[in-house]
């Protein structure tokens, strides 16, 4: 883990204590080029140096595909999908068109019709109600997104037949019954997205929290190929978890900064009291 998402797993951690919660871990590893289990070994080590320990069975998304199938299967039958076989160069092109959205490009529907390019590897795009979906967010307050105008049609399953971002997460936090989200707030523009497939699946969407984000000292989001921004290295040059804590701490507004505990941090906490703006790890 980079430290940006050390700081998100302490503050849900945090988060979840201070509800009287358990704290449930998820390894999103559906991208298989990307996600080895080495990797997910060392997330393990991370939070365990850290203290932040999880409650129940992990859950893996690589396992859950027939679960995924059947999502995408209810939701065909309501006629709220359709395939697409628009390729990436397609997109791009279209990226050049005067309809980008707060994600990217707006996707004009080409395929809405039916595949325009028979043979292709299809991807499944979801058909958004029209409209303004709005929410509270614990962190933001109100928010509101009209997802057929800001987003258009959006993949639920990649061309490659896995599973997109946006459908797995609904299904699985409504599997394990999760009631809170928090999660960094580049991903705040994909909640109404999610809503629209909590709605459509029938299920009860839990309530989200999004924080700002914790970037790197040339105001940049964290990235794992910064080998110093990374738990790993503090813990292998034999930091005291406590030390990266504090720091992880401060930086999200809670504490001075010393050496602490995560229990220690957790007496008290509340999501007011952290900062609203984006924070510099410096």
């Amino acid at each position: 883990m980079h430290l940006g998402n050390a700081r998100s797993a302490l503050l849900g951690w945090l988060f979840a204590k201070s509800l009287g919660a358990e704290f449930h871990l998820r390894i999103e590893d559906l991208d298989a080029t990307r996600c080895k289990p080495q990797h997910v070994d060392a997330l393990y080590r991370d939070l365990e140096w850290l203290g932040l320990g999880w409650d129940g069975p992990v859950l893996k998304q690589s396992e859950r595909s027939d679960v995924y199938r059947e999502a995408l299967g209810s939701l065909q039958a309501k006629g709220l999908t359709y395939f697409c076989t628009c390729s990436r160069a397609d997109l791009a092109r279209a990226a050049s068109a005067p309809h980008e959205g707060e994600d990217g490009p707006i996707y004009p529907g080409t395929c809405r019709a039916g595949v325009t390019q028979p043979g292709r590897p299809a991807s499944v795009r979801f058909r958004p109600g029209g409209g303004p979906t709005s929410f509270v967010d614990l962190i933001h307050g109100p928010y509101t997104q009209d997802v057929e105008t800001a987003v258009g049609d959006f993949v639920v399953r990649r061309a490659d037949g896995i599973a997109a971002y946006q459908l797995a997460v609904v299904v699985d936090d409504a599997a394990t019954g999760i009631t809170h989200v928090l999660r960094g707030d580049d991903l705040l523009s994909s909640t109404p997205r999610q809503l629209q497939l909590y709605a459509a699946l029938g299920l009860t969407p839990p309530q989200f929290a999004h924080v700002p984000l914790l970037l790197d000292d040339q105001g940049r989001r964290m990235a794992k190929r910064d080998g110093s921004s990374t738990v790993a290295f503090f813990r292998d040059r034999g930091d005291d978890p406590r030390a990266l804590l504090g720091r992880l701490a401060k930086w999200s507004g809670l504490g001075s900064g010393d050496p602490v505990t995560a229990l220690e941090l957790s007496r008290g906490f509340t999501l007011e009291a952290l900062r609203r703006d984006a924070v510099i790890a410096a």
